[in-house]
C-alpha cells in the first residue's frame, strides 16, 4: 500500500496449501470478516478454460510459478513483459529513493533492490530500510500477472502488488492493493480497494502459503475487478462505483510498519501486463531509466509527465529516486 496512516489487521496466521478458506469484506472494513467473498461469480470475459490442446504459456520454461491465471483462462500473449534478466532493473521499471518511506517511516532506497539469476530481491532490514519500485507506462483496464515469493518475516514488513494512481492523485485517483501480506509467517493474503475522498475500502483475504513460488494476478474490466492466485479465482467485485477514475500504474513495495525486528525479502521471478480492447493507455509516464518518487510533494521532478513531451527527454542515471506512500 502506498497510502498514510493506514490501519490494516493483522490475518490470522494458519498453515496449510492454497486456497484452504477465505473471507471478504464490505467497505470501510479494517479487517477481515466471515462472509465470503463480495460478488462471488466468476469474471465476466475469463471464466472459460482454455481449450487443453491449445498453449497459452506466458511465462515461459523457466518459470518459477507453474499455474498462473493467463495459462487457464487463455490470456495470450502480453503486451508488456519483464523477466529481470541481467544485473540491473530494465529502464521501465523505477526505484525509489532514498526518500521517506510508508508513513514516513523508515527509508525507502535503490540500494534495498537487487537483480541476478532471473530475478529481482527487495529487500528491508530492522533500520527500516527498504525498496520499493513502479513499472510505466500504465493503464486504466486491463490484466496483469506477476511470479512472487515472500520470505518470513519477524514483524514490521508487508510485502505489496498494487496499482497506483498515475496522476498522483490518492486517494480520489484510488489504490487497488492486489496482493498484501502481513502475517509474518507469510500463510495469508489480504486484498484492499481504496476509493473516495475518505479512503473507503473494500476488502478480502484468502489463505496460501506465500514462501513459495505463487502467481498473483488482477483483471479490471469496466464491469468486474478480479483477483486470482495460481490460475484460481478468490476475490471478486462488480461495485464499479468503487473502481479507480483513470490509468494505474503497477507498484511493488515491501512497506515498513514499525518496529521491525529483523531483516526479510520478497523476490519476482517475472511481470506481465495485458491491455484489453477497453484498455485506456496513460496520458503520463516516466521515462525509460528517470526516478520515480514515492513524494511528489517534495520531489514533482519526479513524478509522471506528458508521454508526448518525452521522447525529448533522456532517461536519468541517477540512482536515488525511490517511493514511499
Amino acid at each position: 500500500m502506498r497510502t498514510s496512516g493506514l490501519v490494516r489487521a493483522l490475518a490470522v496466521a494458519l498453515s496449510g496449501g492454497v486456497l484452504l478458506a477465505l473471507t471478504a469484506c464490505p467497505a470501510h472494513a479494517s479487517q477481515v470478516g466471515p462472509q465470503g467473498p463480495q460478488q462471488g461469480t466468476p469474471s465476466a470475459g475469463a471464466s472459460a478454460q482454455a481449450p487443453a490442446s491449445q498453449d497459452f504459456s506466458s511465462q515461459g520454461p523457466s518459470s518459477l510459478c507453474p499455474r498462473t491465471a493467463a495459462d487457464t483462462l487463455g490470456w495470450g500473449t502480453p503486451t508488456r513483459q519483464s523477466d529481470f534478466d541481467g544485473t540491473a532493473l530494465p529502464p521501465d521499471w523505477h526505484p525509489y529513493g532514498p526518500e521517506p518511506g510508508h508513513d514516513e517511516k523508515g527509508i525507502r532506497t535503490p540500494d534495498a533492490i537487487t537483480v541476478a539469476n532471473g530475478q529481482v530481491t527487495v529487500t528491508g532490514d530492522e533500520r527500516g530500510t527498504t525498496g520499493a519500485m513502479s513499472w510505466h507506462p500504465g493503464q486504466r483496464y486491463g490484466r496483469w500477472e506477476v511470479c512472487v515469493k515472500s520470505d518470513p518475516g519477524t514483524g514490521g514488513y508487508h510485502p505489496v502488488i498494487l496499482l497506483w494512481p498515475v496522476k498522483e492523485d490518492w486517494p480520489v485517483g484510488g489504490e487497488i492493493d492486489w496482493m498484501e501480506i502481513s502475517a509474518d509467517d507469510r500463510q495469508s493474503t489480504d486484498f484492499f480497494l481504496h476509493y473516495g475522498a475518505d479512503n473507503s475500502q473494500e476488502s478480502g483475504s484468502v489463505r496460501h502459503d506465500a514462501t513459495e513460488w505463487s502467481a498473483y494476478a488482477l483483471e479490471w474490466t469496466p464491469q468486474r475487478m478480479t483477483a486470482y492466485l495460481d490460475g484460481k479465482e478468490w476475490y471478486s467485485t462488480t461495485e464499479t462505483s468503487h473502481f479507480p477514475p483513470a490509468a494505474m500504474n503497477m507498484t511493488v513495495q515491501l512497506d515498513h510498519f514499525p518496529p521491525s525486528f529483523g531483516r526479510t525479502a520478497m523476490h519476482l521471478d517475472w511481470a506481465r501486463q495485458w491491455a484489453l480492447p477497453e484498455s485506456e493507455p496513460a496520458e503520463l509516464s516516466l521515462a525509460p531509466g528517470a526516478p520515480a518518487t514515492g513524494q511528489p510533494d517534495l520531489h514533482p521532478d519526479r513524478t509522471p509527465q506528458p508521454v508526448s513531451q518525452q521522447q525529448d527527454q533522456p532517461g536519468s542515471d541517477e540512482p536515488e529516486r525511490p517511493r514511499g506512500r
